[in-house]
């Protein structure tokens, strides 16, 4: 960190000293008032509920300007990674912190490749569930049960266990999520093929059987490859801030990657796309596109309580820089795939269209936003809607990592100790039970 050419001070209106406050300032983004010692000095917190403007660490992974709309990757904007890298080459970039040249890329992917497999006890470990549990379930469970098979490298404090750790959960996860999908589909696993890219990989484990070969189209494989891309990171979500909370008491990595699906699973995070593709679901139940002007009616009606999934962001207040290269994906697809004409995607298309130029969503800037997109090319491509988030997990395995890392190699680190403001009950005595 550098220390900014300002200070901060901190008055008090009942006569107390004030106190300066260092400032440190990022490359790029807002400055930060270090307030490390506030207790020490002044004897209180602060209060920031939901962290919104506390940073709690200093990282160098990734960037975003949410009143610009834009998102770097270790400097590199998403938009170019997405167009001209593949998934690979972006996992290197944030774990190592530049692209790989040819070599590095090459060792890089072979690494990975030679370890996509996963103990065959795994699928004993899977029958316990029932097949119709939610695939995020499984896969909370799985990427625990990891550190039971891979002992070897649970110290979190040991560069090349995390390492190692690193190329087995990036190499392990798309076996994982095709697992967790051919067990509630009730059909055989399919193993890794090593001559296969890693996303041609994961397509065929998911849908290929044992009955007939089977070809992944190119183009549906690069959609895939672009929404790993586009999950691979976002800077300190909630996921990410669970993952370097749950790493910083030393637990093992494949605990705390485990941490980061069960937080990633809830609606208002992972499962936003989850949830854009139940709303359509649901308004073409009401009666499709002619029932749109109603359905967003009630959107505007606060009183309804109707929310409009998969538009807007929490960051992003212009548009999300992911969302415009995931239409064009979703179109791409729908094109392949001769879907435009489905009754579901013609309905995600004129829900679009009302949102981007109905004033109402324009000037609160509701525009759609990549869990929308990456929602309705997941279902083309056929992932059953349940399978959306786990599908986001194994993209953002990547980033946690990377985090976790980054987090660990801090000399200035410590346990996440998170302070309140304590609003329960005085110091009181328990009274015998017949006086109470």
């Amino acid at each position: 960190m550098k220390l900014a050419d300002t200070k901060a001070t901190l008055s008090f209106s009942n006569g107390s000293p004030s106190v300066e406050l260092p400032v440190y300032q990022g490359s790029i983004g807002p400055e930060v008032i270090d307030i490390r010692k506030l207790y020490a000095q002044t004897g209180m917190f602060t209060y920031d509920p939901g962290f919104l403007s506390t940073a709690a660490c200093q990282s160098a992974i990734t960037y975003i300007d949410g009143d610009k709309g834009e998102l770097l990757y270790r400097g590199y904007p998403i938009e170019q990674l997405a167009t001209q890298c593949d998934f690979l080459e972006t996992c290197y970039l944030l774990l190592k912190g530049e692209l790989p040249n040819t070599q590095q890329k090459k060792d890089f992917t072979y690494n990975v490749t030679m370890h996509t497999m996963v103990n065959e006890q795994m699928q004993f470990f899977l029958r316990g569930f029932r097949r119709d549990a939610h695939p995020m379930a499984i896969m909370t469970g799985l990427v625990g049960a990891l550190s039971a098979f891979y002992h070897d490298s649970t110290d979190i404090n040991n560069p090349q266990h995390r390492e190692i750790s690193a190329i087995r959960l990036i190499a392990k996860m798309p076996t994982l999520v095709a697992m967790a999908y051919k067990y509630s589909a009730g059909q055989p696993y399919m193993y890794p093929k090593n001559d296969l890219s890693y996303t041609s990989n994961f397509m065929r484990m998911m849908f290929a059987t044992p009955c007939e070969e089977y070809k992944p189209n190119d183009v549906l494989v690069r959609a895939m490859d672009r929404i790993f891309i586009l999950h691979a990171d976002h800077e300190q979500n909630a996921s990410t801030s669970t993952v370097r909370l749950c790493g910083s008491s030393g637990t093992n990595p494949f605990a705390a990657i485990a941490a980061g699906v069960a937080c990633l699973w809830g609606p208002a995070h992972g499962g936003a796309n989850e949830a854009a593709l139940n709303m359509l679901e649901d308004i073409q139940k009401m009666g499709g596109v002619a029932k749109i002007g109603e359905f967003v009616a009630k959107v505007k009606d606060k009183n309804s309580g109707i929310k409009l999934m998969g538009f807007g962001h929490r960051v992003y207040k212009n548009y999300d820089p992911r969302a415009k290269l995931m239409r064009e994906t979703c179109h791409e697809v729908l094109n392949e795939l001769g879907l435009h004409d489905d009754p579901l995607f013609k309905l995600a298309m004129a829900l679009e269209k009302v949102a981007l130029e109905d004033e109402y969503f324009v000037s609160r800037k509701l525009y759609p936003n990549v869990d929308f997109y990456s929602g309705i090319v997941q279902r083309a491509i056929g992932i059953p809607v349940s399978l959306f988030t786990a599908i986001f997990a194994l993209a953002r395995t990547v980033g946690w990592i990377a985090q976790l890392n980054e987090m660990i190699g801090d000399p200035e680190y410590k346990i996440g100790r998170p302070r309140q403001l304590f609003t329960g009950s005085e110091r009181r005595d328990v009274k015998p039970l017949s006086q109470r």
